[in-house]
């Protein structure tokens, strides 16, 4: 889930004729307006798919709906319709665009720098060349990122299976953000003594094959970050996983509802939500994206889906089950 001085002219304009005076911060702002907003999202996966409904809501609770046009676009993992879903908004002079996942929002940056961008389901602003930085994007780009408790994640490999040796890692290495997680994750593991059997994609057609090497070369799990190329074949993933008894401890609980062991999570729909709360402090002219930081999720959810774990014969200990969401 952008023209500052369209925002700022009309929340001027408002304050002339006395609209802004009776309207509070929970009420949105410009009654007599209709705001266009478009959302631009990679591809539909549950992930992505929560922080898109989290961005309407977000900005519902601050009174803007009825006076809001949603475009929504998906561009089916397709790099070509990234670019004319963009340069579509450009044409239609959209007030704000909700960019869902790194490549829409740069594609979406590419073709503007006026209209104000927000994104979520990133994770690295600075490294997808978006930002100046977190603290102050210093462009027309801000938003919340989905920055993953990396090495915890892995710790809580090691805590359900502790005799695990070899791991194996899946993503696509076309994606910035999953080549961070995959950094981090490969740097964990080998302090905590595991092998890592490294496998990338570059579509989801690449994903069987992945799978069968990765199982053929005996790893005892497999890490997924979030990943917005695995995420959306998982149910190919776990097809073959599943069926070698090795769990899959993917990067969300999105994907663990969907055949996962287990992660620690964190939420897109809160995360859409927060960036709602953003666009509508852009949209009321109360804040500019260029000086709004980049916000986080700051507490990570332990879940767990029994049914994988008794399917593939793992018994989960009973400090994890006490901690954790089923």
């Amino acid at each position: 889930m952008w023209k500052k001085r369209v925002v700022v002219a009309a929340a001027t304009a408002l304050m002339a004729v006395g609209l802004l005076g009776g309207c509070g911060s929970d009420n949105g702002s410009g009654a007599d307006k209709t705001y266009k907003v478009g959302v631009i999202q990679l591809v539909e996966h549950p992930a992505l798919d929560a922080a898109n409904k989290g961005f309407v809501d977000g900005l519902a609770s601050k009174g803007f709906k009825d006076n809001v046009k949603i475009d929504q676009q998906n561009a089916q993992a397709d790099q070509s319709n990234l670019n004319s879903i963009a340069q579509r908004f450009v044409s239609d002079k959209e007030d704000l665009v909700l960019a869902i996942a790194t490549p829409s929002a740069q594609a979406m940056a590419n073709a503007t720098k006026d209209i104000p961008i927000l994104g979520t389901a990133i994770t690295d602003y600075v490294q997808a060349k978006l930002v100046n930085s977190n603290e102050k994007p210093g462009t027309n780009v801000s938003g919340t990122t989905d920055m993953n408790p990396v090495e915890k994640q892995v710790d809580l490999i090691t805590r359900i299976l502790p005799n695990a040796k070899k791991v194996g890692l899946i993503y696509s290495a076309s994606e910035v953000n999953s080549q961070l997680q995959a950094t981090r994750m490969k740097a964990h593991a080998k302090e905590k003594g595991l092998e890592v059997v490294e496998a990338t994609v570059q579509n989801v057609n690449d994903i069987q094959q992945a799978a069968q090497n990765l199982v053929s070369q005996g790893v005892q799990a497999i890490y997924m970050p979030t990943d917005n190329v695995v995420a959306s074949a998982m149910p190919n993933l776990v097809k073959i996983t599943d069926e070698a008894k090795i769990p899959v401890f993917p990067g969300e609980d999105n994907i663990v509802k969907i055949g996962g062991l287990a992660t620690y999570s964190v939420d897109y729909y809160q995360l859409g939500f927060q960036a709602g709360l953003m666009g509508a402090k852009i949209l009321s002219g109360e804040a500019k994206v260029s000086d709004m930081p980049i916000e986080s999720q700051k507490e990570f959810k332990l879940v767990i889906n029994e049914d994988v774990a008794k399917r593939l014969g793992i018994t989960i200990p009973a400090d994890v089950l006490q901690e954790a969401s089923k």
